[in-house]
């Protein structure tokens, strides 16, 4: 009987077991599936501000005056007084010309002017007493006139050895060659010691003005209407950067738009003018440009980052206050620091998604990306 009761206790555990082991599955079974997590985005809001209208093209960087100094006198170049690449003020000595044979030239014809001046003082002299005697007819009228032609005949000579002090002097002073204007000098093309011609061509050396300094840039025909009236109502914002685009170099003002649009490119030439104390802009160099032609007051303005492209156009997910998203397709305009100027049912305030959006579908549930990490952090586990 003993062995019986132990059978039969052994056999109700059993049974038992295998009821809560079924009801426990069963129980898994009914349970809902779980609801999957929030996508973590970074989320930006819609500014209302005023944004301005650039046009960008591509220019170079011109001196507002380059001089290529010659020598204008023959004679040995004896003398530079510069430095290759340095500054120069305007009427600074630069280099000298032997100046010996001229300066010859010139005391011979200072020595024919004294001599011109001292015979015609005689002849003044002379005239004046026949005049004195011809009022008592004591000299013949022929007489008087031929001494007053005497004098007249001394005057042009002397004016005439006077002109040539003159060019002997013009001559002299093209021996030192002065700098045209404040700028920077270039390289050397003759070394002191070389006899230098006026008919040489290539010129002793170079000087740029290089501050201020322009920019000529082309942009297409269609932005000329705004470029007038902007350049109309005041002065126009040029920015200069560096080629790619990135790099600040200068900011300057619009000086001028060419009287023409070339026919064969369909492009208009225009020159600005920048302030250039630092030398960041050089001659010759290329630059990306960007004129501003106006402003829009009061747009409603997104992150560029936020703006999709799909094939129905441009949109943007706009979060709701269920936390779920949703597509706003939206007109994209002027662009500025980062925010692009939009227009659509987007309101001043409204939420949008400016980074995850890869993950997105109208409908999905999303959280702000720092505040997600963040019970994360405290629970010690990744999410």
């Amino acid at each position: 009987m003993r062995r019986r009761h132990l059978a039969l206790g052994a056999l109700l555990l059993v049974v038992l077991s295998l009821v809560m082991l079924f009801h426990g599955v069963s129980r898994g079974d009914a349970q809902p599936a779980s609801t999957p997590p929030p996508v973590p985005v970074v989320t930006g809001r819609v500014e209302q501000r005023d944004v301005a209208h650039w046009r960008s093209g591509v220019g170079t960087v011109q001196s507002l005056q380059s001089a290529v100094l010659r020598p204008q006198v023959d004679g040995v170049l004896t003398e530079v007084l510069f430095e290759e690449g340095q500054k120069v003020s305007k009427g600074q000595l630069l280099a000298r010309i032997d100046d010996r044979a001229i300066r010859a030239d010139l005391g011979g014809a200072q020595a024919a002017v004294v001599r011109d001046r001292a015979t015609l003082d005689a002849a003044r002299s002379d005239l004046a007493r026949l005049q004195q005697l011809s009022t008592d007819q004591l000299v013949s009228r022929q007489m008087l006139e031929q001494q007053a032609a005497t004098v007249q005949q001394l005057q042009a000579t002397g004016h005439g050895n006077q002109a040539a002090v003159d060019a002997a002097q013009v001559q002299l002073s093209y021996t030192r060659i002065l700098a045209p204007m404040d700028g920077r000098i270039g390289l050397r093309q003759v070394d002191p010691g070389n006899l230098v011609r006026a008919t040489d061509t290539q010129g002793l050396v170079t000087v740029q003005q290089t501050d201020p300094i322009s920019v000529v840039f082309a942009l297409p025909q269609d932005a000329l209407p705004q470029l007038r009236q902007a350049l109309a109502s005041g002065e126009v914002a040029v920015q200069a950067l560096d080629r790619d685009g990135g790099l600040l170099l200068a900011e300057g003002r619009l000086q001028v738009i060419d009287n023409q649009v070339e026919e064969t490119s369909g492009t208009v030439r225009l020159r600005a003018r920048f302030a250039n104390a630092d030398d960041r802009l050089w001659p010759g160099q290329l630059v990306s440009v960007r004129v501003r032609t106006g402003q829009s007051t009061g747009a409603l303005v997104v992150p560029a980052a936020a703006i999709q492209r799909g094939v129905d156009g441009s949109f943007v997910y706009r979060v709701l206050g269920d936390g779920s998203v949703e597509v706003l397709p939206v007109t994209v305009g002027e662009a500025e620091n980062g925010q692009v100027a939009v227009q659509g049912e987007l309101r001043v305030g409204d939420v949008i998604v400016r980074d995850g959006q890869s993950r997105l579908r109208p409908g999905v549930v999303v959280a702000e990306a720092a505040a997600a990490a963040v019970p994360a952090a405290k629970g010690g586990a990744a999410p």
